[in-house]
Protein backbone atom coordinates (compact mmCIF):
# COMPACT_ATOMS: atom_id res chain seq x y z
CA UNK A 1 0.00 0.00 0.00
CA UNK A 2 1.39 3.42 -0.92
CA UNK A 3 1.63 6.12 1.71
CA UNK A 4 -0.73 8.41 -0.19
CA UNK A 5 -3.29 5.61 -0.44
CA UNK A 6 -3.05 5.05 3.30
CA UNK A 7 -3.93 8.71 3.85
CA UNK A 8 -7.45 8.08 2.57
CA UNK A 9 -8.47 6.04 5.62
CA UNK A 10 -7.36 5.37 9.16
CA UNK A 11 -5.90 1.94 8.50
CA UNK A 12 -2.99 0.06 10.04
CA UNK A 13 -0.21 2.12 8.41
CA UNK A 14 -1.87 5.43 9.28
CA UNK A 15 -2.36 4.34 12.88
CA UNK A 16 1.27 3.24 13.09
CA UNK A 17 2.38 6.71 11.97
CA UNK A 18 -0.14 8.59 14.12
CA UNK A 19 2.31 9.24 17.03
CA UNK A 20 4.66 10.97 14.60
CA UNK A 21 1.79 13.16 13.43
CA UNK A 22 1.43 14.43 17.01
CA UNK A 23 5.07 15.54 16.95
CA UNK A 24 4.57 17.18 13.55
CA UNK A 25 1.44 18.94 14.77
CA UNK A 26 3.14 20.16 17.92
CA UNK A 27 6.09 21.64 16.06
CA UNK A 28 3.81 23.27 13.48
CA UNK A 29 1.64 24.68 16.26
CA UNK A 30 4.63 26.25 18.01
CA UNK A 31 5.72 27.80 14.73
CA UNK A 32 2.27 29.30 14.08
CA UNK A 33 2.14 30.65 17.64
CA UNK A 34 5.55 32.30 17.23
CA UNK A 35 4.21 34.42 14.35
CA UNK A 36 0.95 35.28 16.10
CA UNK A 37 2.84 36.32 19.23
CA UNK A 38 5.34 38.42 17.28
CA UNK A 39 8.31 36.24 18.24
CA UNK A 40 8.91 35.75 14.55
CA UNK A 41 8.47 38.59 12.10
CA UNK A 42 5.95 38.60 9.27
CA UNK A 43 6.92 40.96 6.45
CA UNK A 44 4.51 42.74 4.13
CA UNK A 45 4.91 44.47 0.79
CA UNK A 46 3.07 47.53 -0.51
CA UNK A 47 0.43 45.71 -2.57
CA UNK A 48 -2.15 43.02 -1.70
CA UNK A 49 -0.82 39.47 -1.63
CA UNK A 50 -3.09 36.53 -2.47
CA UNK A 51 -1.77 33.15 -1.33
CA UNK A 52 -3.12 30.10 -3.16
CA UNK A 53 -2.20 26.78 -1.62
CA UNK A 54 -3.11 23.45 -0.12
CA UNK A 55 -3.45 22.13 3.38
CA UNK A 56 -3.12 18.63 1.92
CA UNK A 57 0.09 17.16 0.53
CA UNK A 58 0.27 15.64 -2.90
CA UNK A 59 -1.13 18.33 -5.15
CA UNK A 60 -4.75 19.46 -5.33
CA UNK A 61 -4.79 21.84 -8.29
CA UNK A 62 -3.27 25.00 -6.85
CA UNK A 63 -1.15 25.89 -9.90
CA UNK A 64 -4.10 25.74 -12.33
CA UNK A 65 -6.01 27.83 -9.76
CA UNK A 66 -3.17 30.38 -9.69
CA UNK A 67 -3.22 30.67 -13.48
CA UNK A 68 -7.01 31.09 -13.53
CA UNK A 69 -6.85 33.81 -10.88
CA UNK A 70 -4.01 35.65 -12.64
CA UNK A 71 -5.85 35.56 -15.97
CA UNK A 72 -9.05 36.81 -14.30
CA UNK A 73 -7.26 39.76 -12.70
CA UNK A 74 -5.46 40.52 -15.96
CA UNK A 75 -8.81 40.57 -17.75
CA UNK A 76 -9.89 43.23 -15.28
CA UNK A 77 -6.92 45.35 -16.33
CA UNK A 78 -4.78 44.74 -13.25
CA UNK A 79 -1.01 44.33 -13.41
CA UNK A 80 -0.43 41.02 -11.62
CA UNK A 81 2.80 39.34 -10.55
CA UNK A 82 3.42 35.82 -9.27
CA UNK A 83 5.90 34.55 -6.70
CA UNK A 84 6.91 30.99 -5.90
CA UNK A 85 9.59 29.00 -4.17
CA UNK A 86 10.14 27.07 -7.40
CA UNK A 87 9.94 23.61 -5.89
CA UNK A 88 12.34 21.07 -7.40
CA UNK A 89 14.76 23.53 -8.95
CA UNK A 90 18.52 23.16 -8.60
CA UNK A 91 19.22 26.57 -7.04
CA UNK A 92 17.78 28.70 -4.22
CA UNK A 93 18.74 32.01 -5.85
CA UNK A 94 16.14 34.71 -6.33
CA UNK A 95 15.52 35.16 -10.03
CA UNK A 96 12.94 36.18 -12.59
CA UNK A 97 11.34 33.53 -14.77
CA UNK A 98 11.88 34.39 -18.42
CA UNK A 99 10.63 32.80 -21.63
CA UNK A 100 13.98 31.04 -22.12
CA UNK A 101 14.54 30.10 -18.45
CA UNK A 102 15.59 26.52 -17.82
CA UNK A 103 12.89 24.90 -15.62
CA UNK A 104 15.68 23.25 -13.67
CA UNK A 105 16.76 26.72 -12.54
CA UNK A 106 13.34 28.25 -11.85
CA UNK A 107 10.99 25.28 -11.33
CA UNK A 108 8.50 23.70 -13.71
CA UNK A 109 5.37 25.29 -12.22
CA UNK A 110 6.72 28.89 -12.33
CA UNK A 111 7.87 28.28 -15.92
CA UNK A 112 4.39 27.06 -16.84
CA UNK A 113 2.67 30.00 -15.10
CA UNK A 114 4.82 32.52 -16.97
CA UNK A 115 4.31 30.75 -20.28
CA UNK A 116 0.53 30.50 -19.83
CA UNK A 117 -0.17 33.99 -18.44
CA UNK A 118 2.71 36.22 -19.50
CA UNK A 119 2.73 37.65 -15.97
CA UNK A 120 6.07 38.47 -14.32
CA UNK A 121 7.09 35.55 -12.12
CA UNK A 122 9.87 35.54 -9.52
CA UNK A 123 11.18 32.61 -7.50
CA UNK A 124 13.17 32.58 -4.28
CA UNK A 125 13.70 30.31 -1.30
CA UNK A 126 11.99 33.01 0.78
CA UNK A 127 8.88 34.28 -0.93
CA UNK A 128 9.22 37.73 0.62
CA UNK A 129 12.49 38.13 -1.31
CA UNK A 130 10.72 37.13 -4.51
CA UNK A 131 7.96 39.68 -3.82
CA UNK A 132 10.40 42.50 -3.21
CA UNK A 133 12.41 41.65 -6.32
CA UNK A 134 9.24 41.50 -8.40
CA UNK A 135 8.07 44.93 -7.24
CA UNK A 136 11.51 46.42 -7.82
CA UNK A 137 11.57 45.11 -11.40
CA UNK A 138 7.87 45.72 -12.10
CA UNK A 139 6.79 48.66 -9.91
CA UNK A 140 3.39 48.96 -11.63
CA UNK A 141 2.31 45.60 -10.17
CA UNK A 142 -0.94 46.00 -8.22
CA UNK A 143 -1.51 42.45 -6.94
CA UNK A 144 0.88 39.61 -6.14
CA UNK A 145 -0.33 36.00 -6.27
CA UNK A 146 1.74 33.45 -4.38
CA UNK A 147 1.84 29.97 -5.87
CA UNK A 148 1.68 27.94 -2.66
CA UNK A 149 2.85 29.36 0.65
CA UNK A 150 -0.05 28.90 3.08
CA UNK A 151 2.46 27.56 5.57
CA UNK A 152 5.15 30.14 4.68
CA UNK A 153 4.11 32.49 7.47
CA UNK A 154 7.01 34.91 7.06
CA UNK A 155 5.16 36.36 4.07
CA UNK A 156 2.34 38.69 5.06
CA UNK A 157 -0.82 38.05 3.10
CA UNK A 158 -4.17 39.73 2.48
CA UNK A 159 -6.14 36.77 1.14
CA UNK A 160 -5.73 33.03 1.58
CA UNK A 161 -7.30 30.54 -0.83
CA UNK A 162 -7.29 26.83 0.04
CA UNK A 163 -7.62 24.41 -2.89
CA UNK A 164 -8.95 20.86 -2.49
CA UNK A 165 -9.55 17.97 -4.86
CA UNK A 166 -11.80 14.93 -4.48
CA UNK A 167 -9.69 13.61 -1.60
CA UNK A 168 -10.91 16.42 0.63
CA UNK A 169 -8.87 16.14 3.83
CA UNK A 170 -8.37 12.39 3.46
CA UNK A 171 -8.40 10.65 6.83
CA UNK A 172 -8.19 14.00 8.60
CA UNK A 173 -4.82 13.32 10.25
CA UNK A 174 -1.62 15.33 10.02
CA UNK A 175 1.53 14.21 8.22
CA UNK A 176 2.83 11.53 8.10
CA UNK A 177 -0.26 9.63 9.30
CA UNK A 178 -2.50 11.64 6.98
CA UNK A 179 -2.25 14.21 4.20
CA UNK A 180 -2.74 17.38 6.26
CA UNK A 181 0.08 19.91 6.54
CA UNK A 182 -1.90 21.67 9.26
CA UNK A 183 -5.18 21.00 11.09
CA UNK A 184 -8.43 21.52 9.21
CA UNK A 185 -10.65 23.44 9.50
CA UNK A 186 -8.42 26.50 9.70
CA UNK A 187 -9.22 30.14 8.90
CA UNK A 188 -9.01 31.10 5.23
CA UNK A 189 -10.82 33.55 2.97
CA UNK A 190 -11.97 31.26 0.16
CA UNK A 191 -12.18 27.50 -0.42
CA UNK A 192 -11.99 26.21 -3.99
CA UNK A 193 -12.71 22.59 -4.94
CA UNK A 194 -10.95 21.35 -8.07
CA UNK A 195 -12.75 18.00 -8.03
CA UNK A 196 -16.30 17.07 -8.94
CA UNK A 197 -17.11 15.61 -5.51
CA UNK A 198 -16.41 18.31 -2.91
CA UNK A 199 -16.26 16.96 0.61
CA UNK A 200 -17.47 20.19 2.23
CA UNK A 201 -18.70 23.70 1.42
CA UNK A 202 -16.77 25.93 -0.94
CA UNK A 203 -16.66 27.14 -4.51
CA UNK A 204 -16.23 24.68 -7.36
CA UNK A 205 -14.10 24.63 -10.48
CA UNK A 206 -14.54 22.62 -13.65
CA UNK A 207 -11.41 20.66 -14.45
CA UNK A 208 -10.99 18.93 -17.81
CA UNK A 209 -8.45 18.50 -20.56
CA UNK A 210 -8.58 20.71 -23.63
CA UNK A 211 -9.83 19.32 -26.93
CA UNK A 212 -6.47 19.87 -28.56
CA UNK A 213 -2.82 19.04 -27.93
CA UNK A 214 0.00 21.53 -28.34
CA UNK A 215 3.20 20.90 -30.25
CA UNK A 216 6.57 22.37 -29.32
CA UNK A 217 6.11 25.21 -31.83
CA UNK A 218 2.67 26.13 -30.46
CA UNK A 219 0.70 24.37 -33.19
CA UNK A 220 -2.61 22.96 -31.92
CA UNK A 221 -3.73 19.48 -32.95
CA UNK A 222 -7.33 18.38 -32.23
CA UNK A 223 -7.39 15.30 -30.01
CA UNK A 224 -9.84 13.57 -32.34
CA UNK A 225 -7.06 13.50 -34.93
CA UNK A 226 -5.14 11.21 -32.58
CA UNK A 227 -7.78 8.48 -32.82
CA UNK A 228 -6.16 5.28 -34.00
CA UNK A 229 -2.61 6.45 -33.33
CA UNK A 230 -0.47 4.42 -30.92
CA UNK A 231 -0.19 6.71 -27.90
CA UNK A 232 2.21 6.79 -24.96
CA UNK A 233 1.22 8.99 -22.01
CA UNK A 234 3.78 10.29 -19.51
CA UNK A 235 3.21 12.37 -16.39
CA UNK A 236 5.54 13.61 -13.65
CA UNK A 237 2.87 15.12 -11.41
CA UNK A 238 1.56 14.37 -7.94
CA UNK A 239 -1.13 12.01 -9.25
CA UNK A 240 -0.17 10.78 -12.75
CA UNK A 241 -3.13 8.42 -12.98
CA UNK A 242 -5.50 11.40 -12.90
CA UNK A 243 -3.95 12.64 -16.18
CA UNK A 244 -4.15 9.20 -17.75
CA UNK A 245 -7.81 8.85 -16.76
CA UNK A 246 -8.62 12.26 -18.24
CA UNK A 247 -6.99 11.26 -21.54
CA UNK A 248 -9.08 8.10 -21.62
CA UNK A 249 -12.17 10.18 -20.85
CA UNK A 250 -11.40 12.09 -24.06
CA UNK A 251 -11.71 8.82 -25.94
CA UNK A 252 -7.98 8.20 -26.40
CA UNK A 253 -6.68 4.63 -26.27
CA UNK A 254 -3.33 4.59 -24.48
CA UNK A 255 -0.86 1.85 -25.37
CA UNK A 256 1.39 2.67 -22.44
CA UNK A 257 1.36 4.96 -19.40
CA UNK A 258 4.58 6.13 -17.74
CA UNK A 259 4.23 7.59 -14.24
CA UNK A 260 7.29 9.49 -12.97
CA UNK A 261 7.94 11.21 -9.62
CA UNK A 262 6.42 14.67 -9.23
CA UNK A 263 8.70 17.39 -10.66
CA UNK A 264 10.99 14.87 -12.41
CA UNK A 265 13.36 16.88 -14.61
CA UNK A 266 13.50 14.46 -17.59
CA UNK A 267 17.28 14.93 -17.72
CA UNK A 268 17.79 11.25 -18.58
CA UNK A 269 14.65 10.90 -20.70
CA UNK A 270 14.95 8.83 -23.83
CA UNK A 271 11.76 8.81 -25.85
CA UNK A 272 10.16 5.36 -25.85
CA UNK A 273 8.24 6.21 -29.00
CA UNK A 274 9.01 4.19 -32.08
CA UNK A 275 7.89 4.95 -35.63
CA UNK A 276 4.28 6.06 -35.64
CA UNK A 277 3.95 6.41 -31.88
CA UNK A 278 3.09 9.72 -30.18
CA UNK A 279 4.03 10.83 -26.66
CA UNK A 280 1.45 12.84 -24.73
CA UNK A 281 2.27 14.81 -21.58
CA UNK A 282 0.93 17.54 -19.29
CA UNK A 283 1.73 21.21 -19.91
CA UNK A 284 3.74 21.28 -16.70
CA UNK A 285 5.92 18.42 -17.94
CA UNK A 286 6.18 19.85 -21.45
CA UNK A 287 8.27 22.83 -20.32
CA UNK A 288 10.98 20.29 -19.43
CA UNK A 289 10.22 17.38 -21.76
CA UNK A 290 10.30 19.42 -24.98
CA UNK A 291 14.01 20.07 -24.39
CA UNK A 292 14.62 16.33 -24.63
CA UNK A 293 11.71 15.20 -26.80
CA UNK A 294 10.45 18.04 -29.06
CA UNK A 295 8.05 15.66 -30.84
CA UNK A 296 5.97 15.18 -27.68
CA UNK A 297 2.52 16.76 -27.50
CA UNK A 298 1.20 18.57 -24.43
CA UNK A 299 -2.49 18.36 -23.53
CA UNK A 300 -3.46 21.49 -21.56
CA UNK A 301 -5.74 21.43 -18.54
CA UNK A 302 -8.77 23.71 -18.62
CA UNK A 303 -9.45 24.88 -15.06
CA UNK A 304 -12.56 27.06 -14.77
CA UNK A 305 -13.77 28.25 -11.36
CA UNK A 306 -17.46 29.09 -11.13
CA UNK A 307 -18.30 32.80 -11.62
CA UNK A 308 -19.32 33.17 -7.96
CA UNK A 309 -15.74 32.41 -6.93
CA UNK A 310 -14.37 35.34 -8.90
CA UNK A 311 -17.13 37.59 -7.61
CA UNK A 312 -16.16 36.71 -4.04
CA UNK A 313 -12.46 37.15 -4.84
CA UNK A 314 -13.04 40.61 -6.33
CA UNK A 315 -15.17 41.69 -3.37
CA UNK A 316 -12.62 40.56 -0.80
CA UNK A 317 -9.68 41.97 -2.72
CA UNK A 318 -11.32 45.38 -3.16
CA UNK A 319 -11.60 45.77 0.61
CA UNK A 320 -7.88 45.24 1.23
CA UNK A 321 -5.50 48.09 1.97
CA UNK A 322 -3.27 48.99 -0.96
CA UNK A 323 -5.64 47.60 -3.55
CA UNK A 324 -6.01 49.79 -6.62
CA UNK A 325 -8.58 48.73 -9.18
CA UNK A 326 -7.88 49.35 -12.84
Amino acid sequence: MSLQHSWLRRGALARLLWPLSLVFGGLAGVRRWSYRAGVRRQDRVGVPVVVVGNVVAGGAGKTPAVMAIVQHLQARGLAVGVISRGYGRTTDACREVLANSDPRDVGDEPALIHRATGAPVFVAARRIEAARALLAAHPRTRVIVSDDGLQHLALGRDLEICVFDNRGIGNGWLLPAGPLREPWPRPCDLVLHSGDQPAFAGFRAQRELADEALAHDGTALPLNQLDGRPLIAVAAIARPEAFFEMLRAKGLALERCIALPDHADFSDWVSPATAGQTVLCTEKDAVKLWRRDPAALAVPLRFTPEPAFFEALDAKLSSRDGYQAA
